[in-house]
């Protein structure tokens, strides 16, 4: 008879289930989950409150260590509301839960995918590396400069138009760059969070360029105080440049390029006969995005939603037949998955009263307005980070106008602006979520540039705005 020690070590090596590292991670992210949510929890929660505590802190410890794969994080949170939520077996007072499943077809995820279709037709027409081209002649080989040149053109893209889609096409700008360098480079990474960091801050800087910002001026409007686009950009213009430089300077003392110049030559140089179809392949993928971008520039004026415009790209790229099947099934889907999860988080939260509960607890009562403007901005920014912005904003900012109704612009456009601040996940941000299907970069990657721009983001917003009221009212 075999040592049953011998054969259970041998069954062991061979069994699937072994407790190998990311089992024992999984199992540690469950108890994580439990402890936390006992740790915040009290004894007037319903049963819907106390199972969305549990999936938040079991899916922010799955995100941190990537215990499984981020989008399968996004089904797992979708799956649990779902049955936990919508069960009377489970939940003494069961909620309706489609809302979470249509977090698939949400605006965002249009959004994203209007970007994904946008950048897939400039990769098969060809027209990435003419946008590279032209970053690379006007700053030049050094990576200083062409780093800051692709942050700055993000940045202002951003203003105008969805950051989603400002990433999706910057990024696809890059992708021939990108595949030059090795995998692990540490240009490569300063390229792909500097792209997605600026694209996010650069929506601070006009009514339009973030979601956000316009939740901001409704609410002051509500309250009888009226913010043009001018005074926005007032507002939101020099925090977006400060913050962008900074994260710069920061991204090229993490990342220092390992050579002086870049060597351009295989773009450059690349200007080789192109096909009449080639040709008409381009045109008509520039015509798309002229409509798109002039669609979503003048939104304000024919009420169209941005999701919708969106649709504009996807039409008529396949229509035209520049995207086939072939290139529709090469388009990153697993991300849609992980950002329609952290929607349905963003949704429970909202829908159960979590959110409004721990602001509630906030001890801001006491503080001098500087301080309770600050306080809500960095959870603003904490929040944003696990939930859409956008619903952030949604719930926070009324808050803040009742706290603080004797400073009002100081309330709600540190809050607006302080949205834009949240780096710290692939799920904080589309634009960090379209960086991160790249495969060239890991979930502990966005951790520098999360927690620099998210402490000192609404930092420096909280200080720029106290001083323009205080000095012009």
């Amino acid at each position: 008879m075999a040592d049953s020690r011998y054969e259970a070590i041998k069954r062991y090596r061979k069994s699937p289930w072994r407790l190998d590292n990311r089992v024992i991670q999984f199992l540690l992210c469950v108890i994580a989950g439990f402890f936390f949510t006992w740790l915040a929890s009290d004894s007037t929660f319903t049963d819907s409150q106390t199972y969305t505590l549990f999936i938040l802190f079991f899916a922010i410890a799955l995100w941190i260590t990537e215990a499984i794969p981020p989008f399968a994080v996004g089904i797992l949170v979708i799956g649990f509301l779902v049955y936990t939520l919508g069960s009377s077996y489970l939940n003494s007072d069961p909620m309706e839960v489609m809302i979470y499943v249509n977090s698939w077809s949400s605006e965002v995820i249009w959004l994203m995918m209007g970007g994904f279709f946008l950048a897939e037709g400039m990769r098969r027409s060809r027209l990435d590396y003419a946008l590279f081209r032209l970053t690379a002649n006007m700053f030049g080989s050094k990576p200083k400069r062409l780093l800051m040149g692709l942050m700055l053109t993000t940045m202002v893209s951003s203003m105008v138009m969805s950051n989603t889609a400002t990433t999706a096409m910057m990024i696809a700008a890059i992708a021939p760059f990108l595949a030059s360098l090795d995998k692990r480079a540490p240009f490569s990474k300063a390229l792909l969070l500097g792209i997605p960091s600026a694209a996010a801050i650069g929506g601070m800087g006009t009514i339009i360029g973030s979601p956000p910002n316009a939740i901001a001026t409704g609410a002051l409007e509500s309250v009888g105080q009226r913010m043009d686009f001018v005074q926005w950009m007032a507002f939101g213009l020099l925090p977006a440049l400060l913050l962008t430089y900074i994260m710069w300077v920061a991204l090229l003392k993490k990342y220092p390029p390992a050579v002086k110049n870049l060597d351009l030559s295989f773009i450059t140089s690349q200007k080789e006969h192109r096909p009449t179809s080639l040709k008409q392949s381009q045109r008509m993928v520039l015509i798309s995005l002229a409509v798109t971008v002039t669609f979503w520039m003048t939104s304000p004026i024919h009420k169209i939603p941005s999701s919708a415009i969106a649709g504009i790209p996807i039409m008529m790229l396949t229509i035209t037949g520049i995207l086939k099947g072939k290139d529709i099934r090469r388009l990153p889907w697993d991300t849609l998955m992980l950002v329609a999860g952290g929607l349905a988080l963003g949704q429970a939260l909202l829908d159960t009263g979590l959110a409004e509960h721990f602001v509630g607890q906030l001890p801001i009562d006491n503080l001098n307005p500087f301080f309770t403007a600050l306080a809500l901005s960095l959870t603003t920014m904490a929040l944003s980070n696990v939930m859409s912005n956008t619903a952030t904003a949604s719930i926070l900012i009324p808050i803040a106008l009742i706290v603080m109704r004797d400073d009002p612009y100081l309330a709600g456009v540190s809050i607006g602006l302080s949205a834009s601040c949240a780096l710290l996940l692939p799920v904080s941000t589309p634009p960090n979520a379209i960086a991160f299907s790249t495969g060239h970069l890991q979930q502990s990657d966005f951790r520098f540039g999360g927690i620099l721009i998210g402490l000192l983001g609404p930092l420096v917003v909280t200080m720029w705005v106290f001083f323009l009221t205080r000095v012009f009212g």
